[in-house]
């Protein structure tokens, strides 16, 4: 066992005292990578921490700081001045007494306690039986005050009280209290905006973690926070399996594969969502160093969310703060992928100092994190005046949002599908021909019924003589897309966007006919620019399509100054679920991320004109049917755009490779 002996008062160093023999000699059943801080003292500082912990206004010879860690066993502080007191009044030596306090201090460390006189008698016996080895007299031989005063008891007694609710490595408790941390920690993401749930829930998994890191090989570390990660996915992810429901065709046809859906994602979930914690569990390293492994790890699985099944890096860790405008504008500087380092870094290195405030290693790596944060939110402070006072220079934009049902949309005979689908036609079309002078108007997705081939013209455009972008089924050279159109007021297609992230089983199969999937849809070639003329005027934008806006760096090609984003999505499917309202976040994050407002027209809400600080001008909510007009300004270059996503992910890594290096080997040294 590793033994660390702080002395807080020179006096202490006229005492040769071997406290690494003693304090190990104490140590029952104790991991051999454990450690131990001892702080040598005076009643001054003891009397402050006895007052500022344990209400207690004054010194006492021993205090113990349990952390219920099998690494990290806690903190031992020692008054001198006290320890002097009891000596002279027993006529013993201060370097036996002190002996009797480190053995004293070790085993409340490791669960001993004397609150009862049963508990007192077992701890009792230990120590006469361990400072018996140290040749050291029994100090209970007299009936002394000083060995019966409870008042060195632990200094964390809460600690003290859950070990005693038998939370052991590994036990059932442990599962359940990992469990449940996953539910909690879904609780900082829209629409229930509880960050500080988040970081409390991650904070303790974390120490659970860190706390178990000699129990066991890498698969027992992976069993030991599967409940965690698994439950905090279905927590997050649940809503897609709504979808299945909305319409009662699809309902009857794939309804037995939701139990399997949500298995799926809690094991695929389980999976992903562990590895940071696997890592530091099963990689020793110093405590400074952890957060940075942790947090890059963490930032590292989400920047390779970005690619698995066309990826999904749905909730980055940084959406927990889009309700602090200050701390989410940081991602214009280094976006979702270093605010999310940051903060779980911060959080890592906060947990790191519990029990070790005496090490100036571990404050390091705090100050770091924190260096970090406060210059994310001054940078975030500029971003959101630099969006507010931008000139606004966009045309009048028309959002519909029809907000009609799938059933509506779905029928079984042709005949009846081209009823409907003319019937659909007039019906937007009413609806956009509001009073009002608009200069463009954007339908949502899949809003345009019919099938748009080569040469077609749009009929909305010309009814409503206006520029009209909206979404529809395209097809081409045997492909069938899911596409976004612009047409002139003539009718005139001008541009077909092609949606080229698809949602895995619901736009395309990854597994092949395995897992049924409604569509088989091809792939479009990628990010564009499209240019409208309006009073001669270009007004130039980003397509996006649907889920398309939550890739990091995956709209705006590179060099491009869009002066903004038009989204047009559906989210019917999901509802007045929480998947709805944090796809709105994702939408946002992006608007701060690339410095270019959004355009948003959503089939049933939330449809919204957004600033590029993620501020929401105006917004239609769920199901409500009607239009907005409104105009979007604020496009601007941000740092996260002009480096980049890679490059970012790049740095990360290095930065903490350098700070974990560094740390390392000045402690090495020491």
């Amino acid at each position: 066992m590793k033994v660390y002996v702080n002395c807080n008062d020179a006096r202490w160093r006229k005492y040769k005292i071997d406290f690494e023999r003693i304090a190990n000699a104490a140590a029952l059943n104790v991991n051999a990578n454990a450690e131990v801080s001892i702080i040598l003292t005076n009643d001054a500082e003891i009397q402050k921490i006895n007052r500022e912990y344990r209400n207690i206004d004054k010194p006492t010879n021993v205090l113990s700081f349990e952390l219920g860690d099998d690494i990290l066993l806690g903190d031992i502080y020692i008054s001198l001045d006290t320890v002097q007191r009891e000596a002279d009044t027993e006529n013993i030596s201060v370097a036996a007494h002190t002996a009797h306090m480190v053995v004293h201090g070790m085993l409340h460390l490791q669960g001993y306690d004397h609150i009862t006189d049963s508990d007192a008698e077992i701890m009792e016996k230990k120590e006469i039986n361990i400072l018996k080895k140290l040749h050291i007299k029994n100090p209970y031989v007299q009936d002394s005050a000083i060995y019966s005063d409870l008042e060195c008891d632990s200094g964390m007694r809460f600690l003290s009280w859950i070990k005693r609710l038998n939370i052991r490595v590994d036990g059932v408790w442990q599962y359940i209290i990992m469990a449940v941390m996953g539910a909690v920690a879904a609780l900082g993401f829209a629409p229930f905006n509880m960050w500080w749930a988040t970081i409390i829930a991650i904070g303790v998994v974390y120490k659970l973690c860190v706390r178990a890191q000699s129990h066991g090989g890498l698969w027992r570390a992976f069993l030991r926070v599967f409940p965690f990660s698994a439950v905090y996915a279905i927590a997050m992810f649940w809503w897609v399996t709504h979808s299945i429901y909305v319409v009662p065709e699809l309902a009857a046809q794939f309804a037995i594969w939701t139990i399997p859906a949500l298995v799926g994602i809690g094991l695929v979930g389980g999976f992903v969502f562990a590895i940071p914690f696997v890592i530091i569990s099963r990689m020793c390293t110093f405590p400074a160093c952890r957060p940075f492994l942790f947090a890059s790890v963490w930032t590292l699985v989400l920047w390779l969310r970005e690619w698995l099944f066309t990826g999904f890096p749905w909730n980055p860790i940084a959406n927990i703060f889009m309700p602090i405008p200050v701390i989410a504008n940081s991602m214009s500087v280094w976006g979702a992928l270093g605010l999310s380092f940051v903060i779980t870094g911060l959080l890592a290195s906060i947990v790191e100092l519990f029990g070790r405030r005496t090490d100036k290693y571990c404050w390091a790596s705090f100050t770091i994190f924190a260096v970090l944060f406060m210059c994310g939110g001054v940078c975030g402070a500029n971003n959101i005046k630099l969006a507010e006072n931008m000139e606004r220079v966009s045309p009048v934009v028309r959002i519909v949002q029809p907000a009609q049902s799938q059933s509506q949309k779905m029928v079984t005979s042709r005949s009846d599908a081209v009823r409907q689908a003319t019937e659909n036609v007039r019906v937007l079309t009413d609806l956009a021909a509001a009073g009002g002078n608009a200069d463009i108007v954007v339908f949502p997705e899949t809003s345009y019924p019919f099938t748009v081939v080569k040469n077609d013209n749009m009929p909305i455009a010309q009814l409503l003589n206006k520029n009209v972008v909206i979404g529809a089924t395209s097809y081409s050279d045997g492909g069938v897309y899911n596409s976004l159109i612009l047409a002139t007021p003539d009718g005139q297609i001008q541009n077909v966007y092609s949606k080229s992230h698809l949602v895995p089983f619901g736009e395309y199969r990854p597994f092949g006919d395995i897992i049924p999937t409604p569509a088989q849809l091809s792939a479009g070639n990628g990010p564009e620019i499209i240019n409208v003329n309006i009073d001669g005027n270009d007004f130039s934008f980003a397509p996006a399509i649907c889920y398309e806006i939550i890739f990091s760096d995956s709209l705006v090609p590179d060099g491009a100054n869009p002066i903004a984003i038009i989204n047009i999505t559906n989210d019917t499917w999901f509802g007045k679920t929480s998947g709805t309202y944090q796809h709105l976040d994702m939408v946002r994050r992006y608007a701060i991320e690339s410095g270019v407002p959004v355009i948003r027209a959503n089939y049933s809400g939330i449809s919204a004109f957004i600033l590029s600080d993620g501020n929401i001008l105006a917004m239609l909510p769920i199901n409500a049917v009607g239009v907005m007009d409104g105009v979007v300004y604020g496009a601007h270059m941000t740092v996260y755009r002009q480096i980049g996503r890679d490059w970012y992910m790049a740095i990360i890594l290095l930065f903490s490779c350098v700070a974990v290096f560094t740390l390392y080997a000045i402690q090495r040294r020491k």
